[in-house]
């Protein structure tokens, strides 16, 4: 370029340090040239002579991230928190609105109130799952129990009852035991600790 193209303001490709980097010139130099800040970093650059510009600038730059000091990101830090804080604020005031309108029966007919989220019932546990849990509770005593005892425990507990058709749940649960031990092995939850009684396995 030429030195008469320069114009003050102006932001314009230039070389330094080996690499093309976009400059806004701010001034003439009192030695030679023009002082400029790279647009990127903000650091000053002197360009000593014209020919080192490769021309404006286009009009859209790529956009890079400003760098910015401590002082300077706490200062954005606390007007965000401030901005948040006002706009709870906010929220607060429409929400003690909104009450008042109630309670002073303002509102509009046909507006309603939506109805909270319905809770699923809680699923009961099978009969297995109720067992191993009664193991868990007692399993600090280390008192192996029979599945009659275990049955008790349930239904006093409410983890599980036996349907009113069932004659021999103790029975029906001492299969479903041993069935476990025998089709997963080291994986099962029970172990046969005695003659007709289990524990959980550790």
């Amino acid at each position: 370029m030429k030195k008469n193209e320069v114009k003050i303001g102006q932001a314009y490709r230039v070389k330094v340090s080996g690499s093309i980097a976009d400059v806004r010139i701010t001034g003439i130099n009192a030695n030679s040239g023009w002082d400029g800040v790279n647009v990127a970093t903000n650091r000053k650059v002197r360009i000593k002579t014209a020919q080192r510009l490769r021309g404006k600038t286009p009009k859209r730059p790529a956009k890079r991230k400003r760098i910015v000091s401590l002082d300077e990101y706490e200062a954005d830090a606390k007007r965000e928190q401030a901005s948040a804080e006002r706009a709870a604020g906010q929220v607060r005031k429409d929400i003690a609105k909104a009450v008042t309108a109630v309670v002073n029966g303002d509102l509009a007919k046909g507006v309603t109130v939506p109805a909270g989220r319905k809770r699923s019932a809680k699923k009961p546990m099978s009969c297995l799952t109720a067992a191993a849990q009664i193991l868990k509770e007692c399993r600090r005593k280390e008192t192996p129990l029979s599945c009659g005892q275990m049955i008790e425990r349930m239904g006093a507990k409410g983890y599980w009852k036996p349907c009113k058709g069932g004659k021999t749940p103790a029975n029906t649960l001492y299969s479903a035991i041993l069935r476990e031990i025998r089709t997963k092995g080291d994986a099962s939850r029970f172990v046969k600790a005695e003659r007709g009684k289990f524990k959980l396995d550790k």
